[in-house]
């Protein structure tokens, strides 16, 4: 709305009671957009300021957040322009203005369990707890969602006594409610229906997981084959504002080439912990959300700056630890095979309280704290959550490693494929006369020294036609002398494989649509074992995730007149 000594001039809704939207961080002003429209919805007496406080040095991106939610922002410097009735916040570190209107905390995280450095001085404060002297006069409100909390913070703020409301957690709400859609969201990040998830989370600070393993990200993708696996990254929103989207891309450019689902920092990171099949993290309030939804836990760090006594220290007693220098594809695999529904179930009853209330309940404190009868309409429920973009591009080269078995009349070949940014992480080459590596690109590549090198060369999508699958093939083995084999898949179902020699194979796969890439590496791996192509039925094992058959034959070359 609009704001000044002369803002009544100029404005069209005149609403009752001014709420104040303390805008500072973005992990803190989403937890308020996200909550916000449910508890106020049709309700025109309560005009809504947003106002941004520039002082947290992980302000950047809040205007641009705010802006891009269609918000009003109003200067800090004017709050004493609005005379709010109310301030809502989920950042405890706002300088609140002089008056004597209620403050209500929200949450931003899971309760107190953490500590963090002081803005205000050298030292590290409880995260989530506001200012003594906001306690002492007696405005502020906190927000929490166990009674546990209530008592952890008077023990270490006895002023906090009687300024805790018992609210819930919207956000566990919200992933709760959202499991129903789970394929929907894993189908809108790209994931098969037979491959796992893996999401690793991070917090922010030298302590966190990206801090103490940077490489892990790389590592993970270089040991869990992608076509069995995928792998996204949820990071902090502080990391994002300290250290720019471009440092974070620049440090994670091989993860990102590999693939890795680099989760933006805002509103997809829910849906897509849903979509999850195991979570890989450490202290932060993600790994809690996590273990609490029912996800299988691996925990790759857990910092000191956590706090004793907190549902994400109990956590920590329970969840196996991740060896980043050890058999990474094991543990993933142990940890999802040993996992139980409930094995979290305890934690999750110290950190929620009564579960499913959470939006209903801060709507009537929002309204009871503005001095108004609540709307007649009934409490809200956690919404859905909507499908988040796809974060990642396709990969566009691979380290593939097939193995030949059986032999004879029906052999079986085994493909492993590593994304090529990735391949130093991967390890050594297994050392067998039926194991063969080679590098094969899509047509897309933009490293030509990769496509330069590549053995097979591969089109990333179907030609039209079978005319033009083999046009391209030809274009592309005369472009690049180096390659051996170039394949093509055809809209409407095959694919046609053209060696150096000038033959084409043709081969037929079971089963759901194959990356071009799958029938390439059968072939490339009959011909290291001398089995001809023509008329060769064979099984094409991708990985441990599924088998189907495939049959090769030569295709006719044209006649000559």
């Amino acid at each position: 709305m609009p704001v000044g000594a002369d803002a009544h001039r100029w404005r069209t809704f005149h609403g009752e009671r001014v709420l104040v939207v303390a805008a500072r961080t973005v992990t803190s002003t989403v937890r308020v957009l996200e909550a916000l429209p449910a508890l106020l919805r049709d309700d025109g007496r309560v005009t809504v300021v947003f106002a941004h406080d520039p002082t947290s040095a992980f302000n950047d991106g809040v205007l641009d957040l705010l802006r891009a939610a269609g918000c009003r922002v109003a200067p800090w410097a004017q709050l004493g322009d609005i005379a709010p009735d109310l301030i809502l916040s989920a950042s405890e570190n706002i300088d609140v203005p002089e008056g004597d209107c209620p403050v209500l905390v929200l949450p931003h995280g899971i309760g107190f369990q953490k500590r963090v450095p002081d803005s205000r001085s050298a030292r590290e404060r409880l995260s989530g707890v506001v200012p003594d002297s906001l306690l002492e006069s007696g405005r502020a409100w906190l927000a929490i969602s166990h009674p546990a909390q209530e008592e952890q913070l008077v023990a270490a703020h006895p002023k906090a006594a009687g300024r805790t409301l018992l609210v819930g957690d919207p956000c566990f709400d919200e992933l709760v409610g959202s499991r129903p859609r789970r394929a929907a969201y894993r189908e809108a990040l790209g994931v098969g229906e037979d491959q796992r998830l893996v999401m690793v989370s991070s917090t922010w600070r030298d302590t966190s997981l990206l801090g103490s393993h940077p490489d892990l990200l790389p590592r993970l993708l270089a040991r869990l084959p992608c076509d069995e696996y995928r792998v996204g990254a949820i990071v902090h929103p502080n990391v994002w504002a300290a250290h720019g989207a471009w440092h974070l891309r620049t440090l994670q450019a091989a993860a990102l080439e590999a693939g890795l689902l680099l989760i933006p920092a805002v509103h997809a990171w829910r849906p897509a912990l849903v979509a999850a099949d195991v979570l890989v993290g450490d202290h932060g309030s993600v790994s809690l959300y996590g273990a609490a939804a029912g996800l299988p836990v691996l925990l790759a760090a857990f910092g000191g700056d956590s706090v004793p006594g907190t549902a994400v220290h109990a956590l920590a007693a329970v969840a196996p630890r991740l060896d980043p220098r050890g058999d990474l594809r094991r543990q993933v695999e142990d940890a999802v095979r040993e996992h139980t529904p409930e094995r979290y179930a305890a934690v999750a009853a110290r950190a929620f309280a009564e579960p499913g209330h959470a939006l209903a309940r801060l709507r009537t404190a929002v309204y009871e704290l503005l001095r108004l009868p609540e709307p007649a309409s009934a409490p809200p429920v956690s919404p859905v959550l909507a499908a988040p973009e796809p974060p990642a591009a396709p990969v566009a080269s691979w380290q593939v490693t097939t193995a030949v078995t059986g032999g004879g009349t029906a052999p079986a070949v085994t493909v492993h494929r590593v994304p090529a940014a990735v391949a130093a992480h991967a390890g050594p080459c297994p050392d067998s006369p039926a194991h063969h590596t080679h590098l094969a690109c899509a047509d897309d590549e933009r490293d030509h020294r990769l496509t330069e090198s590549a053995s097979v060369l591969v089109r990333r999508d179907p030609a039209p036609t079978a005319v033009g699958a083999l046009r391209w093939i030809e274009d592309t083995l005369a472009r690049w002398p180096g390659s051996l084999l170039a394949a093509s898949a055809v809209r409407g179902g095959g694919c046609l494989v053209g060696l150096r020699d000038g033959r084409v194979v043709e081969a037929a796969v079971t089963g759901p649509e194959l990356d071009p890439g799958l029938p390439a590496a059968v072939v490339y791996a009959c011909l290291s074992e001398g089995i001809g192509p023509d008329g060769a039925q064979v099984t094409l094992r991708i990985g441990e995730l599924r088998d189907e058959d495939a049959v090769l034959r030569l295709r006719p070359l044209p006649r000559t007149a």
